[in-house]
């Protein structure tokens, strides 16, 4: 029997390779996004497609409902969708901050509770969440995000431990670096938001790593295969992590603790 997988912001980066990757692997393929039209590509190569906006309750009963519906079951969840509301802390409005967590966090967690009794009957399912190394450190300019994924890491540490009786599998992917769209719409909701405030000049200096990143970000497929590893070995890790600086940040972060990386931070940022 083919497993099914679903994969939310399957409309580009990470989410477009892992489908791509998954249909050559011979799985049933569900893309789901906002953007249907974007993924023409990966309907050509098989894949079903959903229009989910995960921050709309109603749209994410919608697309579990079909997929029952067709497949009678969902045995990998990759929860991809997000996106980064850049901006300081203090800049940030409270409704952008608010959307910043019902997409990186809510959709994600109700998407998951969603899918659950499902993956408990047939008791069999991977659920695979992709935070960030940005889940592990916080950075400048950044402050929603990180918290969004902050948070989805804690929360796939207490899931893990409550569905691992039911022979579900909590997956964390932490990408580093990637050649995605998401530099560059974080980097203009940076612009936008704080350019002009305060801490505009913390902003120019932030460019260049913005920049640095877009420019030698690790391929989306890379991260498309550990998805991969991940969902098919026997006993996954709680998590892995891959990508341009994701090794060098997380082991400062880890080992060197918090003053070292302030310190190797604002280096970047004079």
């Amino acid at each position: 029997m083919k497993k099914v997988v679903l994969i939310t912001g399957a409309s580009a980066g990470i989410g477009k390779a892992t489908a791509k990757l998954f249909l050559q692997d011979g799985y049933i393929v569900y893309g789901a996004a906002r953007r249907v039209d974007n993924m023409s590509d990966i309907a050509a190569l098989g894949a079903k497609l959903l229009k989910m906006d995960v921050s709309d309750d109603a749209s994410i009963v919608e697309g579990v409902d079909a997929i029952i519906k067709n497949e009678g079951r969902i045995d990998v969840l990759v929860n991809n969708a997000g996106f980064g509301s850049y901006g300081t802390v203090e800049d940030v409005t409270m409704a952008d901050a608010r959307y910043q967590l019902d997409v990186n966090l809510f959709g994600l967690a109700r998407l998951t509770q969603l899918i659950l009794p499902h993956m408990r009957a047939q008791h069999f399912g991977k659920i695979v969440n992709i935070t960030s190394i940005g889940g592990k450190i916080g950075m400048p300019l950044g402050g929603w995000y990180h918290a969004s994924k902050f948070a989805v890491e804690g929360l796939s540490d207490s899931l893990r431990l409550e569905v691992r009786q039911f022979g579900i599998d909590v997956i964390v992917i932490e990408p580093g670096g990637i050649k995605t769209e998401w530099t560059g719409i974080a980097a203009e909701s940076m612009k936008r938001v704080s350019g002009d405030t305060a801490y505009k000049g913390l902003v120019q200096k932030a460019i260049p790593m913005f920049d640095e990143a877009e420019e030698k970000g690790s391929d989306p497929a890379l991260i498309a295969r550990l998805i991969r590893k991940a969902v098919t070995v026997n006993k996954p890790k709680a998590r892995y992590a891959a990508g341009y600086m994701s090794v060098p940040i997380l082991f400062v972060k880890r080992w060197l603790g918090d003053a070292i990386f302030d310190k190797m931070i604002e280096s970047r940022l004079k």
